[in-house]
């Protein structure tokens, strides 16, 4: 290879074979996440230089074979052969080195495309615990290709691997069936070609692609117990390992689930209880620099712009970091430790019960930090009914979209009541939220399992990995990608609209302020916040809030929550962000936090607390069941192909919504 030119890698790999891990461990913090041409599966793409070359690299979707059996998969195949996708210079395929039979059958797939490869014999740390002897020399002659031993986890032989990179190599080993080829696929000249036409729509070819695969499956695995023989030492029989002991009881029937629940009520009670501290820390540092800024700068449009629109939005993005940092960081911590697995095991059974697959529960957990991805890691399932329950119920599960809108309105409510024994009030409330997300998802799939007729099979095949330490770069290189869509994805969202609605509550027509201003003059008795108020109820954000509120009002919601509900379909965290600017306008001291503010607000008639239980618990519930997203209703018709999905998920989210907010507030007002 020529020095000075970009190479292009591709990491090929089996799910749960690491190739993530390598992928952080060669590229570190020089990563980004997009999509594939035409389609939504998100790619990560990395680069390191290496000899005073750049080397890209793409991190592609796990698969088993190169015979997909979901989208996923299939995106993958396609990225290997299909001419549409971008060049790929060396493929580097990632193994299992304790389990090196099953992965060895994509690897002898991918050798025979006669592309530039290395074989990566990755968790070799664990294949030595095991007392695993790997001869590689001997695996490379056999394979035709470069061989390197590596442990991602530490970077042990991560340099070794960037060496070998550079001398990959097209093998001369050929492994696969050219009898079965040539009696049921004769028109193909070639192993690529092959894997190529199953791409086509040709009904009859697919047929025979199938009866291929299974011969050429067959044939293959033959040859891989003779290379596993000459290569691979291990003893007759392995010692119960620290997994086998730990699995006894984290996918116990009963001390599993117990486990699971804990593991549950730990990750809320400190997302409340540590986060705490800095979102104070920010909410005080914005409340000084907003008050700071309106008296530093000459009073006017400028002003109230800065300190009511953009301090004010920013303000409800940045508080809630804390939170949104903790939540990823306990997930990545369970999926890096292999745990997230076992509870999608452990609760395959459950999902069965109410018309799901057992691969329903990695979206539907996993929904816990975003729906969209979720909706779109549906995809694993093949099964058509199973897929399309999946899609329609996972945005009832509780996203981190949806933590600023519950610990504001949790905070409101148990201001000054910090616990109950050993557990504080936030973090039981919290988890009751996001329990009630997921009964209501469960009961949505019982009624849409005897509702969707389709006569196909539903099963459910998961490798569980081996426990292990959380590598902390790992989890760190997730948080801070989170965060930081978090910040710059749904943080230029609110932005802008706390912006517009800065506008809409500081503006109205036909000279409304100066009338209200003028009429205060004339009744000295009217206080600053009454005058406050009725400028915002008469500006353009009042009018609207004001038309809609009618609808409304039987739920406990006033207009000014009516205009947050508008703003936040474009995503449920700009709810706060609403909130903080229709709050700040008119504010003249900025001294106080939203929380504090909306607190404070009693209706000027019975001078109770705007802001009660039986308003906040409306909110919450309505907020659980709500579709106040637009980026979820795109992404289900993106993976259904049809708007009547997209319809029915916010027919039946919206009008449950209403109606178990209309019931919750009738009953505590």
């Amino acid at each position: 290879m020529s020095k000075n030119t970009d190479i292009s890698i591709a990491l090929l790999g089996n799910p749960n074979s690491g190739k993530s891990t390598l992928f952080n461990s060669l590229t570190g913090l020089s990563q980004k996440t997009g999509n594939y041409p035409g389609v939504t599966v998100d790619k990560s793409i990395g680069n390191y230089t290496f000899d005073q070359t750049k080397y890209i690299v793409t991190d592609l979707p796990g698969t088993y074979s190169l015979f997909p059996k979901s989208m996923d998969e299939e995106v993958t195949c396609k990225a290997v052969v299909s001419k549409l996708h971008d060049k790929i210079d060396v493929i580097v395929i990632v193994a299992d080195a304790t389990n090196l039979k099953r992965h060895l059958l994509l690897a002898t797939q991918i050798i025979d495309l006669k592309k530039p490869t290395v074989l990566v014999l990755n968790i070799i740390d664990e294949a030595r615990k095991n007392n695993i002897t790997i001869y590689t020399e001997e695996l490379e002659k056999l394979l035709g290709i470069p061989v390197v031993p590596v442990n991602s986890r530490n970077k042990e032989g991560i340099l070794e691997l960037k060496l070998a990179i550079t001398k990959a190599r097209i093998s001369d080993t050929v492994l696969y069936n050219f009898q079965s080829v040539n009696k049921i696929l004769p028109q193909f000249n070639s192993y690529e070609s092959l894997i190529q036409s199953q791409f086509d729509t040709h009904a009859k070819q697919k047929v025979s692609l199938k009866e291929f695969e299974l011969e050429d499956n067959i044939y293959r695995f033959s040859k891989l117990n003779y290379i596993i023989a000459k290569c691979v030492k291990q003893p007759e029989q392995l010692l119960k390992s620290t997994t086998q002991k730990l699995d006894s009881f984290f996918t116990h029937k009963i001390f599993g689930f117990a486990f699971f629940f804990i593991i549950l009520l730990i990750i809320f009670q400190f997302i409340f209880f540590i986060a705490e501290y800095p979102m104070t820390w920010i909410e005080e540092s914005f409340a000084y620099l907003m008050n700071l800024t309106a008296t530093s700068l000459p009073k006017g449009q400028l002003n109230d712009l800065f300190v009511n629109g953009v301090l004010a939005g920013l303000s409800g993005i940045i508080v809630f970091v804390p939170q949104i940092a903790l939540l990823f960081f306990f997930i990545a911590i369970l999926e890096d430790t292999g745990y997230m697995a076992r509870a999608s095991f452990i609760l395959d059974k459950v999902m069965r019960r109410f018309g799901l697959n057992g691969k329903s529960v990695i979206p539907m957990i996993s929904s816990v930090a975003c729906a969209v991805p979720s909706i779109m890691s549906a995809r694993t399932i093949s099964n058509w009914k199973d897929r399309i329950i999946t899609i329609l119920v996972t945005p009832l599960i509780s996203c981190s979209a949806r933590l600023p809108v519950y610990t504001l309105l949790i905070g409101i409510m148990f201001a000054g009541r910090a616990s109950i024994g050993i557990f504080n009030y936030q973090g039981l409330v919290l988890m009751g939220l996001y329990l009630l997300g997921f009964a209501a998802a469960l009961a949505a799939a019982m009624v849409l399992k005897y509702t969707l007729k389709t006569t196909e099979q539903s099963y459910f095949i998961m490798e569980l990995p081996v426990y292990r330490k959380p590598q902390w770069q790992t989890v760190g290189i997730v948080v801070l990608n989170k965060v930081k869509v978090f910040l710059f994805d749904a943080g230029k969202i609110i932005l802008a609209i706390s912006i517009v609605l800065w506008f809409l509550t500081s503006h109205a027509p036909n000279s409304a302020f100066d009338k209200i201003e003028q009429n205060a003059i004339q009744n000295a008795h009217i206080s600053q916040g009454e005058i406050n108020s009725q400028k915002l109820e008469a500006s353009y954000a009042g009018i609207l809030g004001k038309k809609m509120e009618p609808f409304i009002k039987p739920l406990g919601f006033d207009w000014k929550i009516g205009i947050s509900l508008i703003t936040s379909f474009a995503a449920r965290e700009v709810f706060v962000g609403t909130m903080a600017t229709i709050y700040s306008s008119g504010d003249t001291d900025n001294t106080e936090t939203l929380r504090e503010k909306l607190i404070s607000q009693k209706n000027y008639q019975t001078n109770l607390p705007i802001y009660n239980s039986a308003v906040c618990w409306s909110l919450l519930v309505f907020y659980v069941f709500a579709m106040q997203c637009m980026s979820t209703l795109a992404t289900t018709y993106r993976e259904t192909k049809h708007w009547k999905w997209p319809a029915i998920q916010l027919a039946f989210m919206s009008g449950l919504a209403y109606l178990s907010s209309l019931l919750v507030y009738q009953l505590l007002s």
